[in-house]
């Protein structure tokens, strides 16, 4: 296990993760409404795992083809695993510089909704914590601990440990009326008491809907294994030329920034069934 820190306020840095799909198609097993398909093609509805691939390498070139424009790719540390997608933590090392970082350019909408499962390795040291998973950038995005400006955000999830030793998961959105520079986790955990368990699949919905103007009439929606996570009004920005959102991000890694975050370990995180769908 890693070495146990003292917290601190995190300086938070944005990440992403990585992920393989079959066929770009809506839910009806048809191409999106732009028409498009095939590798590169930016797309608002479809549906990726990996079942189809052997396990290895897992090269840009098939992260493309699965889900289109793929951007920030780190072949070093993502590959198939099982029939899943793993992320590399490495040891000793934070953000992007131990982790994965990737995104994901899609049809400009006001309303998504995506699921995937999660699933921490047997022996994953679980650390002071980090972002895990795939979430929603919000017009010119927001992340780092830098506070959101109202012309972007982001909706992502965390893990975190707290000094009691209780691991959870937590939101992690950057918008336009934050209280502080780094991401407002609302003060919510899931699970509200007990830990995460390693080696379980956590099954996770996200749902946004921007906001119009400088209204706090957007939303935030997260469950985890069906129990409401979050379910709160939003402003994500407050210049509507930005209100769209644009990409998905894929996040594993350890951070913070500070050397408490860190692991003596390498850590796996694997990541399946993804599907997203633009409702608006």
């Amino acid at each position: 296990m890693g070495r146990r820190r003292h917290i601190r306020r995190a300086v938070c840095v944005a990440g992403a993760v990585t992920a393989v799909a079959l066929a770009p198609q809506s839910a009806a097993g048809q191409p999106d409404s732009t028409g498009e398909v095939g590798a590169s093609a930016v797309r608002g509805t479809f549906a990726v795992d990996f079942n189809r691939w052997s396990t290895g390498p897992y090269p840009e070139s098939g992260a493309a083809e699965d889900f289109g424009n793929v951007s920030s790719w780190d072949p070093a540390r993502i590959m198939v695993s099982g029939g899943r997608l793993r992320a590399t933590l490495e040891p000793g090392r934070l953000s992007g510089d131990g982790g994965t970082l990737w995104s994901v350019d899609v049809t400009d909408g006001t309303e998504y909704e995506m699921r995937y499962t999660v699933n921490f390795h047997s022996r994953f040291d679980w650390s002071r914590g980090g972002k895990v998973g795939w979430g929603f950038q919000v017009g010119d995005g927001a992340s780092g601990c830098t506070r959101a400006n109202g012309d972007g955000g982001s909706l992502r999830l965390m893990w975190y440990t707290n000094d009691a030793g209780r691991t959870y998961l937590q939101p992690y959105l950057y918008h336009a009326a934050m209280p502080s520079n780094c991401g407002d986790n609302y003060g919510k955990s899931y699970p509200a008491t007990g830990s995460l368990q390693r080696a379980t699949n956590y099954t996770v919905t996200m749902r946004i809907k921007s906001n119009t103007g400088a209204n706090r009439d957007g939303r935030a929606v997260i469950t985890v294994n069906g129990v409401t996570l979050l379910d709160t009004p939003v402003q994500w920005t407050d210049n509507d030329v930005k209100r769209q959102i644009r990409h998905i991000w894929s996040h594993s890694f350890r951070g913070g920034s500070q050397d408490y975050w860190t692991s003596d370990t390498v850590g796996y995180i694997y990541y399946d069934d993804f599907s997203i769908r633009r409702i608006g």
